[in-house]
């Protein structure tokens, strides 16, 4: 396959998301230039890749044409033996590399994404199991340069989590991420545990793609807002003021609680966040076992 056209094509078009980005007009609409922004890095990544993939190939060239010019038991000829083996292993993984990005992209890849974790059977080691899932999550972001915004929590007696819930933010996050929902389980013998046996724990895990307004519209008739005091570690700003929120959705029957903030519109924005996403989820959802059904008839 002739990937040439291909990786010119990504060069003319991250010149014109360049260009456009350059015009100040550009940001006048916010979702737009966030598309550009998002587009642009896709881009750079795809056109840097693609020129890495044309000077191996014009190497591979150079040192096969050497190889035979040159007496098969001279010095240089075993030089371009050693740097045809590299160069064409290097070929075939920037060639799939750049195949992969002629795949048309998930809108939701480029987002970022929230995560919430429930401790499941078990009980307590349910909850500790819940907090090595977060504790690795966040590692796992901290190593990639992600931003890690915790958003709520329930803490459980032995100081795992009941449940907890944070927002992840950086590049390409919701791509990486996204396998990980569903029902994770682990055999070991917990702290919990005085006769040294085996238990088994679950925790389940959703990972949401952070939901946009145009994604979703929620009418402020639709909510049921409460304010309370938050609870647990935090600080005495947190637990002495009413600065908890919590938004029942009606129609959907959603409830979404934030207490991490100190501002009481702070934890609101947050909630709201998560119900869009969590809203944006079941609409998904419910498209793909439309799409299915229609397929079985």
């Amino acid at each position: 396959m002739d990937l040439r056209p291909h990786i010119e094509k990504f060069s003319r078009r991250f010149s014109e998301v360049e260009a456009a980005l350059s015009d100040p007009k550009a940001f006048d609409n916010p979702q737009r230039a966030q598309e550009l922004s998002r587009e642009y890095a896709r881009l750079k990544e795809l056109t840097a890749g693609g020129q890495s993939y044309l000077k191996t190939v014009s190497d591979l060239a150079e040192n096969r044409a050497l190889l035979q010019s040159e007496p098969a038991d001279s010095e240089l000829a075993q030089m371009a033996k050693e740097d045809i083996a590299r160069l064409e292993a290097l070929e075939k993984r920037l060639a799939r590399q750049v195949e992969i990005g002629l795949l048309p992209p998930d809108p939701t890849d480029s987002r970022n994404t929230i995560i919430e974790i429930r401790a499941e059977t078990s009980g307590q080691e349910s909850a500790l199991f819940s907090a090595d899932l977060y504790r690795m999550y966040t590692r796992y972001a901290e190593n990639r340069g992600w931003k890690v915004d915790h958003m709520d929590s329930s803490f459980s007696d032995l100081g795992g989590y009941k449940e907890v819930i944070f927002e992840v933010t950086g590049t390409d996050v919701y791509k990486r991420l996204k396998y990980e929902s569903g029902v994770h389980r682990v055999q070991r013998v917990p702290a919990t545990e005085a006769q040294g046996r085996i238990h088994t724990s679950t925790c389940t895990v959703a990972v949401l793609p952070e939901a946009e307004e145009v994604d979703v519209e929620i009418k402020p008739e639709d909510l049921d807002i409460s304010r309370c005091r938050a609870s647990g570690p935090g600080g005495q700003g947190v637990n002495t003021t009413d600065s908890a929120v919590q938004i029942i959705h009606r129609p959907s029957g959603l409830i979404v609680r934030c207490a991490d903030q100190r501002s009481q519109q702070k934890n609101k924005e947050r909630a709201l966040t998560v119900l869009r996403s969590r809203l944006l989820e079941r609409k998904v959802a419910e498209e793909n076992a439309k799409y299915a059904a229609q397929r079985k008839a």
